[in-house]
């Protein structure tokens, strides 16, 4: 697993031990950024859920301004701050090792604004509804902010969430993309 463009390109990410992360393949996350946008022009991304961070600091070596990655699991966050160094974004990146919807609450106090969010739970857990209800519900997400949920391909997430409208699903084999916006006005 590597960093696919950017300032980093090429940098060799660290993987968790265990079995308990699913990273995001190279293949799928090149052919996301480049929907997504291959470049960007500052701004802020969250990667929640991050398991290896690898999201999160592509998007950072692509352009993005600042990034805060967070994962509940401590071999995950160990993980993500020894990726953070390999990629030399330290002065960039917040990590927090909290349980999602606690991070998402302070987040919330800080009345942060999310051009970019990386939702990529685990599978069995039926987290990626309230996950992005709460972020409608508190304002994380920009005006043209997108939230980008990774999930299983047979399974179908709602159209409309609160004030967000899925626009685009992606199915890469087992692994399906939905992307959200803000409702169109007017």
């Amino acid at each position: 697993m590597r960093i696919v463009a950017g300032t980093a390109k090429g940098t060799r990410l660290q993987m968790v031990s265990g079995n308990h992360v699913r990273p995001t393949p190279d293949r799928v996350k090149e052919s996301l950024f480049s929907i997504l946008g291959p470049f960007f022009t500052g701004g802020w991304v969250l990667d929640l859920f991050a398991g290896t961070g690898s999201l999160g600091l592509e998007a950072l070596s692509r352009g993005m301004e600042k990034g805060i990655l967070i994962d509940q699991s401590r071999t995950s966050c160990k993980t993500i701050r020894d990726n953070v160094k390999r990629c030399r974004m330290s002065d960039q990146v917040e990590v927090y090792c909290q349980n999602a919807r606690v991070a998402l609450q302070r987040l919330a106090q800080r009345k942060l604004k999310f051009d970019l969010i990386f939702l990529d739970p685990p599978y069995d857990q039926p987290l990626l509804v309230p996950t992005i209800t709460f972020i409608s519900n508190s304002d994380l997400l920009a005006d043209e902010g997108i939230i980008v949920a990774e999930h299983q391909s047979r399974r179908e997430l709602p159209v409309v969430i609160e004030t967000l409208t899925a626009y685009r699903r992606l199915n890469y084999g087992e692994t399906a993309v939905t992307l959200y916006r803000q409702h169109e006005r007017g």
